[in-house]
């Protein structure tokens, strides 16, 4: 029989493991459970039993299952939980008043453009410039302030990543389940997603397929890069990339003299940089790339003549996004529009309507 709890001190809490969280390892579970609390805390009441699995001891691998019910013992948070929730508190006041600068070093809340959004997912328009997460000398990104504007969120997760520059869809997980099941669609290539691209010159029409492997590498500073290498490289990775011509664009001396070509882009390998470095190894960089484009041109772009839009930014897009609902497994087809930036760019033949899906 389980030990009756002492009337006086603080209580356990029992908790059901639900459909989203089956599967995972308990020392996962409950430092997401018990949050705030520092994981040396969570191995501690483990290897003591006080955290029990259906009334029996468990240990920190144990895998919990859907219907099981856990005993979390009362613990407290750690000093820094504590300052973390006023700073939340705080933030709310920030959101309220409109403000978007930091709080107590947390990233700034912030929603961005819904383009879809249930208790399962949420897909947001997201801008260029903003990062998906901190990390690499970026104090925080899109997921850590969506977090932060809706602190009452018991699971926020990005199912895939963007690169910072690049601006359009982008899914967010609001259930583990979600995460699992359209994470699992990525990479089993069962989504279908479409980057619009400038890239300077005449891309040739036949060129619809780009089979090359991509190496990552550092430079001497401790960037990260990537580059083509043959298909037979010891450290190359297969990289497919699908390209459809949409519209050449007639060049200007300010600008490029053999042109621009706005392409559709497929990828059905999802490499760091690759639609980047694929398109730059034909000889045809994106327009506005600082990493792998051409520079004197970007210059350029970044100041035309007179009267002539500037192009500031990378002009890669991520259009339409094709996939199956993870719950009701309904097929959902996204798209969003070219922001405002990239469309004053193109000439008015080549931003009227959307692309044909």
């Amino acid at each position: 029989m389980e030990p009756r709890e002492d009337a006086s001190a603080p209580t356990a809490t029992w908790v059901t493991v639900d459909e989203d969280y089956g599967g995972q390892r308990l020392d996962n579970f409950l430092i997401r459970h018990l949050k705030g609390v520092p994981k040396t805390h969570v191995y501690r009441i483990i290897r003591s039993g006080e955290v029990r699995v259906n009334k029996g001891r468990a240990h920190a691998d144990t895998r919990v299952e859907c219907g099981d019910v856990v005993r979390l013992p009362p613990v407290r948070t750690s000093e820094r939980a504590d300052q973390k929730a006023q700073v939340m508190a705080a933030a709310q006041e920030v959101i309220r008043h409109g403000a978007s600068s930091t709080v107590g070093g947390y990233a700034p809340a912030a929603e961005f453009p819904v383009l879809f959004e249930d208790d399962f997912l949420l897909a947001i328009d997201k801008p260029a410039g903003v990062a998906v997460h901190g990390g690499s000398g970026v104090s925080f990104g899109v997921i850590e302030q969506l977090r932060m504007a809706r602190p009452d969120a018991d699971f926020l997760e990005l199912i895939h990543r963007l690169d910072r520059e690049t601006s359009g869809i982008l899914l967010i997980a609001k259930r583990r389940m979600a995460l699992k099941v359209l994470q699992e669609q990525f990479r089993e290539r069962e989504t279908d997603k479409i980057y619009l691209a400038l890239v300077n010159g005449q891309w040739p029409a036949n060129n619809r397929v780009i089979d090359k492997a991509l190496h990552k590498y550092l430079l001497e500073n401790g960037e990260r890069r990537v580059r083509v290498v043959a298909n037979e490289h010891a450290d190359g990775l297969r990289s497919v990339t699908l390209v459809k011509v949409r519209a050449h664009i007639a060049g200007r001396a300010a600008r490029s003299a053999s042109g621009f070509s706005l392409l559709e882009v497929t990828i059905k390998t999802g490499r760091t940089h690759q639609i980047r470095v694929h398109l730059a190894g034909e000889g045809h960089a994106i327009a506005g790339d600082e990493k792998y484009g051409d520079f004197d041109l970007n210059r350029a772009l970044q100041k035309p003549a007179p009267g002539e839009p500037a192009l500031k930014r990378m002009f890669l897009h991520a259009w339409s996004l094709k996939f199956n609902h993870p719950k009701t497994r309904k097929a959902i087809h996204l798209q969003t529009a070219l922001p405002p930036e990239l469309q004053q760019f193109l000439p008015a033949q080549s931003t009227a309507g959307e692309p044909a899906a």
